[in-house]
């Protein structure tokens, strides 16, 4: 099964690298573009079918490996079989 888990800096955090994209979109004749958060989209292959386990393995996972909880957040955003 996978899992795609979405991890993003939390809103009080300073993104030097979304501002940044944000002023080079601007740069480019992109004058829609208002502001950008950058984050991380992580796909991750698990063993097993037990979508209960998976997401509790991948809680885990996410806490202790693919966030940093100081200062990012993150969401499971779905399952496939």
């Amino acid at each position: 099964m996978k899992a795609l888990v979405h991890v993003t800096l939390k809103p009080d955090v300073l993104d030097p690298q979304g501002k940044a994209i944000a002023r080079a979109s601007g740069s480019l004749g992109y004058d829609a573009v208002v502001a950008v958060r950058q984050g991380k989209l992580f796909e991750v292959e698990l063993a097993g079918a037990d979508e209960g386990a998976a997401r509790k393995q991948l809680d885990e996972l996410c806490a202790k490996l693919l966030a940093n909880p100081v200062i990012e957040d993150y969401e499971i955003v779905g399952f496939d079989a």
